[in-house]
């Protein structure tokens, strides 16, 4: 069964979805139901996808008192 759902977007995101909707050619409604979906999914986050891949010191931080001994 189908329902309808009404929301108000900021501007922001409203443009965030037009442009999406236009660079893909997919209907705006189809992307925020693959939003939600993947959220209800529980999927990682896209910036997830560079876990690992990043290169440097295990510990950053550079504050005093906050380093591992």
């Amino acid at each position: 069964m189908r329902k309808t759902l009404s929301i108000r977007l900021s501007e922001e995101l409203a443009e965030w979805l037009e442009k999406k909707s236009r660079s893909t050619g997919l209907p705006q409604g189809r992307i925020v139901r693959d939003e939600l979906d993947a959220a209800r999914l529980g999927k990682s986050p896209r910036f997830l996808r560079h876990a690992g891949r990043l290169t440097g010191p295990r510990d950053l931080s550079s504050r005093k008192g906050f380093a591992k001994k």
